[in-house]
């Protein structure tokens, strides 16, 4: 996914303190979405953490939203169904200019899979991408298998994008030390088969600071080679 025909204009990357509003930051990722395709910006990466709400993406199913009054409801716009959001999780907003990189949506989601895998493998856990399921995986030996026999597994990263004249945004969330029980209100993303982790769950005393390098580290190994 590598940017060609601008290698001087680095991507900026901004992690924004506290919890941010979701409101108030998709409209500042909107008009910096509207400014990169303008030429007048430069690609970005935000990193963040937003207060416990739920996001519908454009393939939500209503029924999927099982406990509508316990927290705030948002109507994102990007790919996917329901996803939680709170503190304990890393939000990674990607704006990246795919006129540059390849009008490729599959190969960006790809790259996006790839990109949680690596940054994954820094603190030794297996990531996997499964076909027709959107996101990153982890395999659960500690737990019983599933009813047809194959490995029980949890989702910790859920991917949702949305393209405007071929510039991304929205992105990535990934599982640092969320409340796992909030949850609970939704069927994440649709799928009701398997449940949901984190690095913390996993035995692992990662903190989003931690993560945050490890995104840096990885992020040219996907999108800068």
């Amino acid at each position: 996914m590598r940017r060609e025909d601008c290698p001087d204009a680095g991507v900026d990357w901004l992690v924004l303190p506290g919890l941010a509003d979701y409101a108030a930051t998709l409209a500042a990722m909107e008009a910096r979405v509207a400014a990169i395709g303008q030429g007048v910006a430069s690609e970005a990466i935000w990193l963040l953490e937003h207060p416990p709400l739920y996001t519908a993406g454009t393939s939500a199913n209503p029924a999927d939203l099982t406990a509508p009054d316990r927290f705030p409801v948002h109507v994102a716009g990007r790919g996917g169904q329901y996803t939680y959001h709170g503190p304990g999780q890393r939000v990674v907003y990607v704006m990246l200019d795919l006129n540059r990189r390849g009008r490729d949506l599959r190969r960006f989601v790809d790259a996006l899979e790839d990109w949680v895998i690596l940054t994954l493998a820094e603190f030794g856990i297996r990531g996997e991408r499964r076909a027709g399921r959107v996101g990153v995986w982890v395999q659960r030996p500690d737990r019983p298998p599933a009813p047809d026999g194959t490995p029980a597994e949890d989702k910790i990263a859920a991917i949702g994008i949305k393209l405007r004249r071929w510039v991304s945004f929205h992105g990535l969330a990934i599982n640092v030390e969320p409340d796992l029980r909030h949850f609970d209100g939704i069927v994440p993303c649709g799928i009701r088969e398997h449940g949901v982790t984190s690095l913390v769950d996993l035995g692992l005393p990662v903190t989003i600071e931690d993560l945050d390098l490890a995104l840096r580290k990885t992020f040219a190994d996907v999108f800068e080679r």
